[in-house]
């Protein structure tokens, strides 16, 4: 890494900057530091892409065209996932898109070095997103692994291939109809490992709308599960709790 792109991270990371708008770009070198149990080794580059873009001469130029790009592609990617989920649950295909889970994109640039001792961190540590859902582009290096049937199961990277997370809040708005994947990524020997979320978080946090099981799929049998909460709300208490291995789902649990 030159000196150019040193200081071009300085200026773009959330520790130099006392504030930061939540429609603009930042870095920072550790989403979790003081409250993830391991410490995780990455750092990330945020960008808000919808509903407020920032101005495209704000992005830094080294990604500023495809990171624009890419977003469109995935909002378009994002609405069709919406559609198909929504028509799996027996309702209106614009069902989830109308209660606005399409509306937010936020986009994650993570960059995980290689690291000496893999069995003394985390690049990321266990957790499910905090959001409807998540569509996620790794490259080759892999380390992306999901927890299913308690065991730890790795995605081997497939080339062209997008990685679709439910989130979250998709669990809690369909009462577990979905599942919100817990995951993680470990730290490797080779790298450095990048990999790009795109998140689906209605509004991002400024939302103020409450969310709750979706009535037309609750009955005498099936109940709600889940008390509302807004995305503002859910992001926040999901931050202040940190990456603990626990989810925050529990905290919203009738």
């Amino acid at each position: 890494m030159g000196e150019k792109d040193i200081n071009e991270k300085r200026i773009l990371s959330s520790r130099h900057l006392p504030v930061i708008h939540l429609s603009l770009g930042c870095f920072t070198n550790n989403l979790d530091l003081y409250s993830s149990p391991p410490l995780n080794m990455r750092d990330t580059f945020i960008c808000y892409l919808s509903p407020d873009i920032i101005k495209p001469q704000d992005f830094p130029i080294i990604c500023r065209d495809i990171l624009l790009e890419y977003g469109k592609h995935i909002m378009k990617r994002g609405t069709l996932l919406f559609e198909l989920l929504s028509e799996a649950l027996g309702l209106n295909p614009n069902h989830l898109k109308d209660m606005g889970c399409a509306e937010g994109l936020v986009a994650l640039g993570h960059y995980y070095p290689a690291s000496p001792e893999p069995h003394l961190t985390m690049g990321t540590t266990k957790h499910s997103d905090n959001d409807f859902l998540t569509v996620l582009l790794q490259d080759h290096v892999g380390g992306l692994q999901v927890l299913y049937q308690n065991k730890w199961i790795h995605i081997t990277p497939i080339p062209g291939a997008l990685v679709v997370n439910i989130g979250d809040l998709l669990q809690l708005i369909t009462n577990d109809r979905f599942k919100s994947v817990e995951h993680r990524v470990t730290a490797n020997h080779v790298g450095p490992r990048i990999s790009v979320a795109c998140f689906f978080c209605t509004g991002v946090m400024a939302s103020t709308k409450p969310y709750g099981p979706i009535k037309q799929l609750l009955s005498e049998d099936n109940p709600p599960k889940y008390r509302e909460t807004t995305v503002a709300d859910y992001v926040a208490y999901f931050d202040a709790k940190g990456l603990d291995g626990t989810s925050a789902l529990t905290h919203y649990r009738i």
